[in-house]
């Protein structure tokens, strides 16, 4: 039996190919991540082992609060320690870099860290030499790069309370080793220097050459933890490493959507051949083979179609890896790419899922292969699943328990439990029982989705389009195998789509609310402080109608830091909407009171009616909470009114200061206006509410990009599995073509009945997907929190209706060609 096995196998290459096809794609994706990822690991490994042995020892605090650092009582003595031949305290903070137009550069200011001279340098110098002095500096390359400064030159930096600083350029530092760096940018000082830049009192990281640990412990006490060199190149390595496994895991869910996709597409696969090769079973059985047997031989050769196509994933994912690597080394993130890494790990995994995936696919299909009757073997029988189709009542059953389970089980998600995380968890879970409602039910939906799909084709594309559409309906269980497979790559784009268009709709609804404010003025960090001065030459622009000031202070609350804020009065209810949840905004006004957001109530215990002490400069003043207000787009954490604002902490200059122009004003003057007011401070950032909603829907549109790229994987398998079902499809049809063209259908007509049934196939998968990924869409949103805003985006769920059409009419290109070349005489003959 397994002769004759390898022996079909053999025979039927073209058909081996196409069914491994499928999971090539998707064990590609799997190893192909797994590439990625573990050389992405192995880079970073070898770039913080080289930097850590630089260093003989490491002190580093044990808690992950940068407050609570390491004390300059510690470096002292560990300076002072017997052996200790250098020592080296990394300071870090924050420091504007003031770009060429005089404001600072970049959305966030840049790291100031400090950098060490001589053997403890663990950074690369591009250019010229580390800093030495008060008044010497040195760049990061990829800021240098981007702002055009090099050695020599002289920049200006700001300080912690926004003080312009002059200094020289030195030297030209690749600090990709520090991810803070590598994401903002970074500037770099002596530690003098640097300590006074960023008012930072305490230390990051103590690094030593020589020195005997158990000294170097004792004297870094017991908040802090000692290690040597190798260790704190591996504690780097998997700190960084952190990113990679979120990467990994994320990844990975889209490989096993891909690999969903795949197993549907080999169980057809498989269904579709049982039934071709009936006779050639019950042939089998005739001449003694076994129900054992005939299950074995169906089994073995899904496994050889597995192997084969998980060694050619595997293949194909080394290619998908270093196609990526090169990707990120041409980002240039500081880290050392190491070649594509293919791990004993990732072999097994690729080899496992496909073969297994492949296995399970097939099982079904090779259990209906032991059920055909010897005497099948001496008629002829109809096309396989052709006729009449009727779901059955256990079917029925499943699918009505199912769907109405899914329901349920989404309904308690989205309207009954707390908005938030589990409720949409609960979301997730509901559209997962509600598919499998749909893949029970997909067979007695496929004709009248059929009629729906291939109105038009029937209609405007004659005898051969009525003819496509009668085909696609007359095998609803294949169909709706072939089919579903596309819904779900189209269901989750289109769940995803529209996420996204609610999450933009909800946030550009909060910020008109809460702020109905042309423009925000503000530092680059959260503390920073716009000057009073600016707010004065704000008002005296005739453009200008209102400037709203919103004061900020970190202090103690409780015991426990917090930041304690105040807006302007006269634009609380008017300019600044905050959504009152208990209480009023009244009662929020009075003296000695304050409101809380939501979130911060919850979290710290603040609900409405606690009174909290509040450390001020004179002491401890007790604040009662009179309301809670719903976070929003720019207002969250405790406000209480001005004047107690002001006799807690004094005069404080604003954080934020929001601005309405006069109604008449065009908005590039307007924007003239504040831009001319602002530039004499080099901290002070406008951005328009224009501008916020661009970055906003730019940051969704780009994950939403992500999204469809990924998923784009699975529907591709899809369309390869409608091509597949074509192909199989036109050899099994082979006597109707060729009786199809006898009558007077054109080689024209029949490539376009087939290529009509491909459209056909692909909207009715692509019409369920859009659907599912609709309701759904809602229910998520719904789930998200109370004030969700739902948003349809016709445009983009059309539109992937439309390209779900034509990739299925382009699947079946080669198809159609087949069928057309195929001799009508020869077909005729064929038994």
């Amino acid at each position: 039996m397994l002769r004759t096995t390898l022996a079909g196998l053999r025979a039927h290459k073209l058909r081996l190919l196409l069914t491994a096809v499928a999971i090539t794609l998707g064990v590609g994706f799997i190893s192909g991540t797994f590439v990625l990822t573990d050389t992405i690991d192995k880079g970073v490994a070898k770039t913080f082992a080289k930097s850590a042995d630089k260093v003989d020892f490491a002190v580093l605090p044990k808690s992950d609060d940068p407050e609570k650092g390491i004390s300059a009582e510690t470096f002292r003595k560990i300076r002072a320690l017997p052996g200790v031949t250098d020592v080296h305290g990394m300071v870090k903070g924050e420091a504007a870099l003031v770009g060429k137009d005089g404001k600072a550069v970049g959305d966030f200011a840049t790291v100031a860290m400090s950098v060490p001279s001589g053997p403890l340098l663990r950074y690369d110098l591009d250019k010229g030499r580390t800093p030495s002095g008060g008044d010497e500096t040195v760049l990061d390359s990829e800021v240098a790069k981007r702002e055009g400064f090099t050695v020599g030159d002289t920049v200006t930096i700001l300080d912690e309370n926004n003080r312009p600083h002059r200094f020289r350029v030195v030297g030209v530092v690749d600090f990709g080793l520090d991810q803070d760096a590598a994401f903002l940018g970074a500037v770099g000082f002596d530690t003098p220097t640097t300590i006074m830049m960023t008012g930072e009192r305490t230390y990051r990281e103590i690094d030593i050459a020589g020195g005997d640990r158990a000294a170097i412990e004792a004297a870094a006490g017991p908040s802090n933890a000692v290690y040597t060199g190798a260790e704190l190149g591996v504690r780097l390595a998997k700190a960084a490493g952190a990113d990679t496994e979120v990467i990994r895991t994320g990844l990975l869910i889209f490989g096993l959507v891909a690999m969903l996709v795949s197993a549907l597409v080999i169980y057809n696969t498989f269904s579709i051949l049982i039934a071709q090769r009936m006779r050639e079973m019950a042939l089998l059985r005739c001449v003694g083979a076994t129900r054992r047997q005939v299950f074995g031989g169906v089994v073995a050769e899904s496994a050889v179609v597995g192997l084969v196509g998980s060694l050619l994933g595997l293949a194909a994912g080394v290619g998908l890896g270093a196609g990526a690597l090169v990707a990120i080394s041409r980002l240039d993130v500081g880290v050392g790419v190491a070649a594509p890494s293919l791990t004993v790990r990732t072999i097994v995994v690729g080899l496992a899922v496909g073969i297994v995936v492949t296995v399970l696919s097939a099982l079904l299909p090779a259990r209906a292969a032991t059920r055909v009757a010897p005497v099948a073997a001496l008629r002829t029988d109809l096309e396989p699943g052709a006729g009449r189709f009727r779901l059955g009542r256990p079917r029925t059953a499943i699918a009505v328990l199912l769907g109405a389970a899914g329901l349920a089980i989404g309904g308690l998600g989205s309207l009954v439990l707390d908005k938030g995380e589990a409720a949409m968890y609960v979301v997730a879970l509901a559209g997962g029982v509600f598919f499998l409602a749909v893949i029970a039910a997909m067979p007695a939906l496929v004709r009248p989705l059929g009629r729906l799909a291939g109105a038009a084709p029937a209609r405007l594309g004659g005898v051969p389009g009525r003819l496509a559409v009668a085909n696609a309906q007359r095998t609803p269980r294949r169909t709706a195998t072939t089919t579903i497979a596309l819904t779900v790559g189209v269901g989750l784009m289109s769940l995803f789509a529209v996420i996204a268009a609610s999450g933009k709709a909800t946030a550009e609804h909060k910020l008109e609310e809460e702020f109905p404010a042309e423009f925000q003025v503000q530092t680059q960090n959260l503390d920073g402080r716009v000057p009073q001065a600016l707010a004065e030459a704000l008002r005296d622009r005739p453009e200008i109608a209102t400037v709203v000031e919103m004061r900020r202070q970190k202090t103690g609350v409780g015991g426990e830091e917090e930041r304690i804020a105040t807006v302007t009065p006269s634009a609380l209810g008017t300019i600044v909407k905050p959504e009152m949840e208990e209480g009023t905004l009244a009662a929020a006004l009075q003296p000695g009171t304050a409101m809380v957001d939501e979130t911060t109530a919850e979290q710290q215990g603040h609900g409405i009616g606690k009174t909290i002490q509040v450390d001020t400069p004179r002491g401890t003043v007790p604040v009662k909470i009179t309301a809670v207000y719903g976070a929003g787009v720019q207002l969250a954490g405790i406000i209480v009114p001005e004047a107690d604002f002001t006799r807690y902490f004094g005069t404080v200059e604003p954080a934020a200061l929001y601005i309405k122009t006069h109604d008449d004003v065009p908005a590039s003057a307007a924007r003239t206006a504040v831009e001319d007011a602002a530039q004499p401070y080099s901290a002070a950032k406008v951005t328009s509410a224009a501008e916020f909603k661009e970055t906003m829907t730019e940051a969704i549109d780009m994950i939403l990009m992500v999204f469809a790229g990924l998923l784009g994987l699975a529907i591709v398998i899809a369309l390869f599995g409608i091509a597949n079902t074509l192909t199989l499809s036109v050899v099994e049809r082979t006597r109707e073509s060729a009786l199809l063209r006898a009558l007077g259908l054109t080689k024209r007509q029949l490539r376009r009945m087939l290529s009509v049934e491909a459209l056909v196939m692909a909207v009715i998968g692509a019409l369920t997907g859009v659907v599912l990924g609709i309701a759904f869409g809602w229910a998520a949103t719904n789930a998200m929190a109370d004030d969700s805003l739902f948003a349809l985006p016709y445009l983009q769920v059309t539109g992937f209706v439309l390209l779900a059409g034509a990739a299925g009419t382009v699947a079946a290109v080669m198809p159609a060609r087949r069928a057309a070349r195929t001799s009508i005489v020869e077909s005729l003959a064929h038994d």
